[in-house]
């Protein structure tokens, strides 16, 4: 029996769903179900639960299971002890992360660790928040990159950094020259908002409760570049992570508006590195890891931290 079958096995039974084990591993529907034929024929046992309209596993794949998780575990130690043996780090790491993220904090810690090392290929793909936690439980992506971390069973979280919320408007806004922005001067505007299932519009509701504004939404987006080409057009102000607007400040495209520091202060946005727990990280995605902390002047990802997740 070959790795793949058992990796084919776990995401089956991770999934419950036999066309989403079949995408995660590039092959057909009635491939997998074959594949669970094989296994079932090899051990001469049924493994699944047929006569149950959930996916359930019998006794005997409760065992299969387990045998099959270590065996991938004890496989992925040694892949990854080949690679450390190797002088030139090598291999490929897959990054899921919200567009935020992806498109304004990652890219400088990107370029530099690909000009460090040639050798490794970085495949970033842009997702919304609840399938970067999905990529990384499914092992569709080694790491993810999230705002607002939630405590997700099977996911461990690194800390990365915390962006500060700040508001925008157009740069004409009757907002844009004053000095001191205060409660009264927000309770009036309409507001440009994310999606209600996005981390970042559940973080500004709970913001603009706890200072009891009542907010008069008029646009709701799913990523922040709508948000502030709304802004642009003056079709109200937003509430967005400080480092996705710099340079439109810069350009002056938009404003931002100056706050006063007893409502703004706690306006931060933390984010997060997040990968599946338990999983053994090769030498190429332990460097990668340390070197985003380093950028951020964060303490270091020590020996310590990195011998828990391995």
């Amino acid at each position: 029996m070959h790795v793949e079958n058992l990796k084919i096995f776990c995401d089956l039974v991770d999934s419950k769903s036999f066309s989403q084990a079949a995408r995660m591993n590039d092959i057909t529907q009635s491939a997998v179900s074959q594949q669970l034929r094989s296994m079932e024929k090899h051990f001469d046992a049924l493994i699944v639960d047929r006569s149950q309209k959930q996916f359930r596993l019998t006794n005997e794949g409760e065992k299969v299971l387990q045998f099959a998780r270590e065996m991938l575990g004890q496989y992925e130690i040694l892949e990854c002890e080949l690679q450390a043996m190797k002088k030139v780090l090598s291999g490929t790491i897959q990054v899921s992360t919200v567009c935020s993220i992806g498109l304004h904090e990652l890219p400088p810690y990107l370029k530099d660790f690909l000009q460090k090392h040639p050798t490794i290929k970085v495949n970033v793909e842009y997702r919304r928040s609840n399938f970067v936690y999905e990529d990384v439980l499914q092992r569709r992506a080694d790491i993810g990159l999230v705002a607002f971390p939630t405590n997700t069973q099977g996911i461990e979280t690194i800390p990365f950094v915390k962006d500060k919320l700040i508001l925008i408007s157009n740069r004409e806004h009757p907002l844009a020259e004053k000095s001191c922005i205060t409660l009264k001067d927000l309770s009036e505007q309409r507001f440009i908002g994310f999606d209600q299932d996005i981390p970042t519009r559940q973080a500004t509701d709970k913001i603009f409760k706890e200072i009891k504004l009542g907010v008069r939404p008029v646009m709701e987006f799913d990523n922040v570049e709508t948000v502030k080409r709304a802004v642009e057009i003056d079709a109200g102000i937003a509430l967005v992570p400080e480092g996705t607007v710099k340079q439109d400040i810069a350009h002056g495209t938009i404003r931002k508006l100056d706050v006063d520091p007893a409502l703004s202060a706690k306006w931060v946005r933390p984010l997060a590195i997040i990968h599946r727990k338990g999983r053994t990280l090769t030498p190429a995605l332990k460097t990668f890891i340390e070197l985003l902390m380093q950028h951020n002047a964060q303490p270091a990802y020590t020996e310590k931290a990195l011998a828990e997740v391995n």
